[in-house]
């Protein structure tokens, strides 16, 4: 079983995480080359491609500018994003096992970087899947990456049961041919949900921390079949089987 979330657009300068080792990404040579290409634009331009306001911009314009810079050094992936999914993780508590683990059942989305292990070293940038580059020839990154990464994703999967857990936000869906994925391998989605006048509704940040919450329990105890989430539950949120099926976990509050 492969679980897969999504990457952060908030990002540590630097990591305090111990870990067993840090990996090269499989993509790296063509995160270089993204990010070479993202420190010829301008901090003007880069304020309406990331739709950031200017000193976000400047800010990331000066990290793609030191990318390749010898004092630039690599962070974990799991110890380098800070949104709200990664706080929940809390991989600052994770053993060198859990770390392991991590490693062989967890990938992680980079519009830089295509696909993370959780220990491949990244350095921090900000991008979104609608830029358009004009070294890509125009396409987008969700188009640049497509073509890249949909065999070599579902071959991991594969390699780890056919399974995955999809606990990434639906718009990292177009970094992959999708349709292929759920042709070849069993996509398992747990989804979170909160009562409220009497409807099942999506709060974004309820599912955000749910699906950090969810990805530190498959880690730590070690789940291997997706049968096994059912047995997740986090302040309130527990699993409704009426309203589940094999392929898609409801949990609810309230």
């Amino acid at each position: 079983m492969l679980t897969f979330i999504s990457c952060a657009k908030t990002m540590a300068s630097h990591c305090p995480l111990t870990v067993p080792e840090v990996t090269v990404p499989h993509f790296e040579a063509e995160a270089v080359q993204n990010a070479l290409e993202m420190s010829q634009v301008p901090a003007v331009e880069l304020e309406r491609l990331l739709k950031v306001n200017y000193r976000i911009a400047a800010e990331n314009k000066l990290r793609f500018h030191d990318f390749c810079s010898e004092d630039n050094r690599s962070m974990p992936a799991i110890g380098a994003y800070t949104g709200a999914v990664y706080k929940r993780i809390l991989p600052k508590d994770f053993t060198d096992e859990d770390f392991r683990y991590a490693q062989e059942h967890l990938r992680i989305t980079s519009f830089l970087y295509g696909l993370l292990r959780p220990l491949d070293g990244i350095k921090p940038y900000r991008l979104e899947g609608s830029v358009r580059l004009p070294g890509k020839g125009g396409v987008s990154m969700f188009d640049y990456w497509k073509p890249l990464l949909t065999d070599y994703f579902i071959t991991e999967i594969k390699c780890r049961g056919g399974v995955l857990v999809n606990l990434a936000s639906s718009e990292m869906k177009e970094l992959f041919d999708w349709k292929r994925v759920e042709e070849e391998v069993r996509v398992v989605t747990p989804d979170f949900q909160v009562w409220k006048g009497g409807k099942l509704k999506t709060v974004v940040i309820y599912a955000k921390m749910c699906r950090g919450e969810m990805v530190r329990y498959i880690i730590k105890n070690r789940v291997e079949r997706p049968e096994d989430l059912r047995g997740f539950s986090w302040e309130g949120f527990a699993f409704d089987e009426k309203r589940s099926t094999d392929d898609r976990l409801l949990f609810a509050l309230g």
